[in-house]
Parts: C-alpha cells; sequence; structure tokens
C-alpha cells in the first residue's frame, strides 16, 4: 500500500468535466503514453498498488471518472481503443461512477469490471499485484486459493483494477477499474490520472 496519502490538487467541482470538454475540442490529437507499472511484487508495492487518499466520497468519484474519461478519450478517437471506467464502494459494492468512453465497448467489458473488482475486494490488492505475483498463471492462481472453476472464472488477475483507501479507515473503501486497453495501460492510467490531479 502506498504510505503517502494524497489530496485533490484543485478541490473545485466540475474539474474532470472541463478536461473532458477540453480534450473533445482539442481532437484528434495522439493520446500522451500511459506509463508502464512496475512487475516485480515489491516494486508494485512501492506506490502502483493502492491509492491512499485523504477521503473518498461521491463527489471524488465524480471527479476521478471523469479525469480518466479526458485521458482515455483520445485512444477510443484516435486509437479505436474504447474503454469502460466504473468505480465502486467496497462495503455494498454500489457503482458510484461508470462511463464508456468511445464508441464500441463490449458486454465483455462489463464482465471484466466485474472479474478485476473481486480480485481487489476479495484480496485488498490490485489486480495488477495479483496477475504479477502468479506470473499470469490463471490455473495456479486458481489451485492457490482452491478456486472451483465457476469462482476462477469469477476473479481477473489481470491490471485493471485498483483499491482505494483513505486515511484513518481499515481496509479497502472502494475500487477503481479500467478495462479496454492493454492490462498494463488499464492498471497504468489510473495511476496516471491520480499522479497528475492529487499530491
Amino acid at each position: 500500500m502506498s504510505s503517502k496519502v494524497l489530496t485533490r490538487r484543485d478541490p473545485r467541482p466540475g474539474v474532470g468535466l472541463r478536461k473532458i470538454l477540453t480534450a473533445q475540442e482539442q481532437q484528434p490529437q495522439k493520446p500522451a503514453p500511459i506509463p508502464r507499472p512496475p512487475v516485480t511484487v515489491e516494486e508494485i508495492k512501492d506506490g502502483w498498488d493502492s491509492i491512499a487518499l485523504d477521503s473518498f466520497t461521491a463527489d471524488d468519484a465524480w471527479e476521478l471518472g471523469h479525469l480518466l474519461y479526458a485521458r482515455l478519450l483520445p485512444f477510443a478517437t484516435t486509437q479505436n481503443k474504447p474503454t469502460l471506467i466504473s468505480i465502486a464502494l467496497a462495503n455494498s459494492q454500489q457503482v458510484v461512477f461508470e462511463a464508456a468512453v468511445g464508441a464500441g465497448t463490449l458486454p465483455d467489458n462489463a464482465v471484466w469490471v466485474r472479474r478485476k473488482r473481486n480480485t481487489v475486494l476479495r484480496f485488498g490488492c490490485s489486480s495488477w499485484l495479483m496477475g504479477c505475483k502468479f506470473g499470469g498463471d490463471e490455473a495456479l492462481f486458481a489451485r492457490k486459493f482452491g478456486l472451483g472453476p465457476e469462482q476462477a472464472g469469477d476473479h481477473a488477475i489481470h491490471g485493471g483494477g485498483v483499491p482505494v483507501r483513505v486515511r484513518g479507515v481499515e481496509g479497502v473503501v472502494a475500487v477503481v477499474v479500467v478495462s479496454g486497453l492493454k492490462q498494463d495501460e488499464d492498471h497504468g492510467v489510473i495511476f496516471d490520472v491520480v499522479r497528475e490531479n492529487w499530491e
């Protein structure tokens, strides 16, 4: 877990929405590359596994979701890579933000979102960390935790599911999931957006 607790740089409402409008006005543009997350467990745990925030409300989910949307929009419009963003509370799995970025997402994206979220909620770490820990070997992962075929199918050890933690609150508070790009990009874009907009 990242030890640094982050606060939004600009706490005014609507920052993410304004970035979406700017991204739409500037189309077409080549998307900025997404930083590749590390692949060793130690490096992932050192700042690439979970997001620690000073607070996380529905308003924060709204801003984070829109900031992710603005960042992912050029991939959809210039590279035909639509994505699905979903942010849900951990205790109830209530979705507090969800949006398809670009035309062409499939029902399969929603399945991937659910599977990545299940992994984060069960193990308290990112789906990327679990994937790297098991070398992407889903059969080994299933054997390690005694998951039958149906249970194994309910979990994904692919990047894109990230836990949100809040100072003073035990456990995972929310889960941010991106589905549609390569798994390292699904994971990396979440951290890229947070690092740009929280400090």
